[in-house]
């Protein structure tokens, strides 16, 4: 039992290893194909041992001197590594925050004693977190050898390394293996850290000014989030002699809780600390798939989901709450008015980020049921979507939504995949809208208006900013060029297999609920009542005939717009062919039809800065309160 997690760690760091000492092309790919699909055989291996040992929760390695040395022995590593990169860069910040947490680490481990405990735990939340690293990050892996190839086609100007960019998301896969089975804080903290290393080396892959500066920001939030995480773990050894997740959750020491949260709240990209998500943009298309779906922000949301029911009722749980339900509201409020495909997919992850981290800082059973669904289908979903804007990009030569009008004429299988990624994001009977419908309930059920506000017209915002992008691609405007298709078909086959996820997870819905999330609730609460009635059950019944109409309606459309064209009502006399008419000046003129994307009401310039001050004044005050209330 205890060699699956030395193997599902092991296997990624080999092949990240191995990768960049390949320099064929082909035996790379093969290398990169093998690999991914060894991480995905070997975690469902592991979950099928797991059980038939009865799916309890397996508590492992409690003897792990020489591991222990190894991983005090690689902080010092990361730490030169951040040391020389800052002074290189003349960043000094990073610098001095890397030394500080190390530092403190050191000083903890050396003047506590520290009883014997097992330091990994493999449950169902454990479990269900591998299930989603090893498919939807494995898939990333196998689309990044196709997309790869196409990008630097079209990017000459930057160097080839793509052995160091395989080898990066190899070893991302690694670290979020070992941070989710950790129950040992000093060990999730380590893997925390080498996260946070990844996507600062993944973010300023290009080395431009502006990668190089994203990155870095980064760095320093996530370094800043490093720092309470040292900081809880000092506190609970100093006053409890362990540095267990079970003793800090047992503990009820909001100071704890607070330092924690913290580290959760910048790793999930909460507002103030935004900004380095949006700003990875910069990164070629898997990483930001890797970073927005599977790996680097789920890591913060799933430590608040572990601290979920210690979090219940108290200014912690407050302060993550508030926090979460802002970035909701705001984050989607600001991509509105974005244009840019990728963009509002980072407002998109960064406002449903929100909306789970309030449901963790709320701690009730409703909520943190409707969270774990919010993260599966959100997992699957915005990978598929990176994924199919970064092959539309690597087609069209924009990631522009205006470019994307009727793109269903003209590249329609990556239109359907972008679809039903759109579709899964806000429509019923897709789980994210039941998760918020659930949420919505418990808001109401704890007495928090200002939370129900939140939830209420940040969905109505998230509806406007979806329907405009769908509502483009499905559009029967003829576009004035031919497209030609160049994904490749490693490219396809994840994008597929996400879509065929996402239908399957809608139609399966109920079972999900009563097999899987109704029993992680169960185990991280300790008792559940049941979250899916039998009224529920039925309603969901008569809407997953409705799985099917997103797709369906795009296929009729399609069909629709080969018949014979009927003329159009345009600004002047149709040229006949619904594209062209003629202007004041008698001159035949393109037909364009655009969002409307309130810039001014909601643009990123105007309310970004408030957001931050006011999440920051949150924070810092509930900051205040805690320590004063813990001195």
């Amino acid at each position: 039992m205890g060699l699956f997690p030395i193997l599902l760690i092991g296997l990624p760091v080999l092949a990240a290893v191995l990768i960049p000492l390949i320099r064929q092309d082909r035996t790379r790919d093969l290398m990169v194909y093998g690999c991914a699909g060894g991480v995905m055989i070997l975690t469902l291996v592991f979950l099928f041992v797991w059980l038939q040992g009865g799916a309890d929760a397996w508590y492992l390695y409690a003897d792990t001197e020489l591991a222990n040395h190894g991983m005090l022995a690689l902080e010092v590593c990361l730490m030169c590594l951040i040391l020389f990169l800052s002074f290189r860069y003349r960043r000094l910040f990073p610098a001095i925050l890397s030394i500080a947490q190390t530092a403190l680490l050191f000083y903890t481990e050396s003047a506590v004693h520290m009883p014997a405990a097992e330091h990994m735990m493999a449950d169902r939340l454990a479990m269900l977190m591998c299930v989603i690293i090893a498919f939807v990050g494995g898939f990333i892996c196998i689309y990044a050898v196709g997309y790869m190839k196409g990008y630097h086609a079209h990017h000459k100007e930057f160097a080839d390394r793509r052995g160091f960019f395989f080898s990066m998301l190899f070893l991302f896969l690694a670290a979020m293996f070992g941070l989710v089975l950790s129950l040992n804080l000093i060990w999730m903290y380590f893997f925390w850290e080498v996260t946070s290393v990844i996507s600062f080396l993944l973010i300023g892959y290009t080395r431009t000014d502006e990668a190089v500066h994203n990155s870095f920001r980064a760095l320093w939030m996530n370094l800043l989030g490093g720092l309470g995480f040292a900081v809880g773990i000092a506190v609970l050894a100093f006053t409890r002699g362990s540095v267990q997740m079970t003793d800090a959750i047992e503990s009820g020491s909001v100071l704890v809780l607070a330092c924690l949260a913290l580290a959760g709240l910048t790793k999930s990209a909460q507002l103030p600390f935004s900004s380095w998500l949006l700003g990875a943009m910069v990164a070629p298309t898997p990483s930001s798939a890797l970073l927005h779906s599977a790996t680097m922000v789920k890591a913060g949301v799933y430590l608040l989901l572990r601290l979920a029911p210690a979090l219940s009722g108290n200014m912690a749980g407050m302060m993550v709450s508030l926090i979460g339900g802002l970035t909701f509201i705001a984050a989607s409020a600001m991509a509105i008015a974005q244009n840019d495909g990728k963009l509002v997919l980072a407002f998109s992850t960064v406002s449903n980020l929100g909306l789970i981290v309030a449901c963790a800082g709320i701690g009730a059973e409703e909520t943190v049921w409707g969270a774990v669904f919010l993260m599966i289908f959100h997992s699957v979903s915005k990978s598929m979507l990176f994924q199919a804007v970064g092959a539309t990009e690597n087609c069209l030569g924009s990631r522009d939504i205006e470019d994307m009008h009727g793109l269903l004429l003209r590249l329609p299988k990556l239109t359907y995949i972008m679809g039903i990624g759109i579709a899964g994001m806000y429509l019923a009977p897709f789980g994210m809208l039941i998760s918020k419908w659930v949420a919505l309930r418990a808001f109401v059920d704890s007495g928090n208006v200002v939370l129900v506000l939140f939830l209420a017209y940040g969905s109505a915002t998230t509806m406007l900013y979806w329907t405009k992008w769908l509502a483009k691609l499905i559009s029967q405007h003829h576009a004035r060029d031919r497209v030609t298709d160049v994904t490749r078909k490693d490219e396809y086959l994840s994008m597929f297999l996400h879509a065929g996820s996402m239908l399957l997870l809608c139609l399966l819905f109920p079972a999900l609920a009563i097999f899987i999330v109704n029993p992680i609730v169960r185990e991280v609460f300790g008792y559940a009542n049941t979250v899916l009635s039998m009224s529920v059950l039925t309603t969901m019944t008569i809407m997953l005939v409705s799985v099917l109409i997103v797709p369906a309606t795009m296929f009729f459309v399609t069909r629709a717009a080969h018949r014979d064209l009927v003329p159009i009502y345009m600004s002047g006399v149709n040229e006949g062919d619904n594209r062209y008419f003629v202007n004041s000046m008698g001159e035949p003129e393109h037909l364009y039809l655009s969002n409307w994307y309130l810039r001014f009401e909601f643009g990123r310039r105007h309310l970004m800065r408030p957001s931050v001050i006011l999440s920051a004044s949150i924070l810092i005050v509930s900051l205040c309160l805690i320590i004063g209330g813990a001195v």
